[in-house]
């Protein structure tokens, strides 16, 4: 038999057969979560559905929550739901298992949930803040489009309109 052990999931892949490990779904990734941890997902989704508008979708091991980027996401364990949320300062709180720099703006906290009631404040309004900080902050598409337009906006015709009144200016006086 020809095939392959796909790098990703370790599943056995026979030749010509189509593969594709990274199209996940929410379903797919919380189906063997217990009882307790499945009611702390439901009530995290729930919270995060009230923040308003937003796009929620699976990704290989992760379920991404994001407006014009991610603002959180969660990795289901078997034993805790990994909550991985991104704001725009360190906290130090006994939640966080762990903060790194995501980016210049966002610092990224590892919370481990494992109980319902776990998902109260204050996780709820770290989630709040960083789905406001998600909008307010620009992304990186944003940031370089905005970047072009500075420099072919007005100032930038000004200047060029000024330099060929000059050139003119001296054409004329030869």
């Amino acid at each position: 038999m020809a095939g392959r052990e796909c790098y990703h999931c370790k599943q056995w892949v026979e030749q010509g057969e189509e593969h594709d490990c990274w199209t996940t779904t929410e379903a797919a990734l919380t189906q063997d979560l217990s009882e307790d941890l499945l009611n702390a997902w439901e009530r995290l989704r729930e919270t995060a559905v009230s923040f308003g508008d937003q796009r929620i979708y699976a990704s290989h091991k992760s379920i991404m929550f994001s407006r014009r980027s991610c603002y959180f996401f969660v990795r289901p364990k078997r034993s805790f739901l990994e909550l991985c949320v991104f704001l725009g300062r360190p906290l130090k709180a006994p939640q966080v298992r762990r903060v790194d720099r995501a980016s210049k703006s966002k610092v990224v906290h590892f919370i481990h949930i494992r109980h319902r009631d776990e998902v109260e404040a204050p996780v709820t309004d770290w989630l709040q803040e960083a789905y406001e900080l998600s909008d307010a902050l620009p992304s990186r598409a944003a940031t370089k489009h905005a970047a072009s337009k500075a420099k072919s906006g007005p100032s930038r015709k000004k200047a060029t309109a000024e330099r060929k009144t000059i050139a003119a200016r001296k054409s004329k006086r030869r």
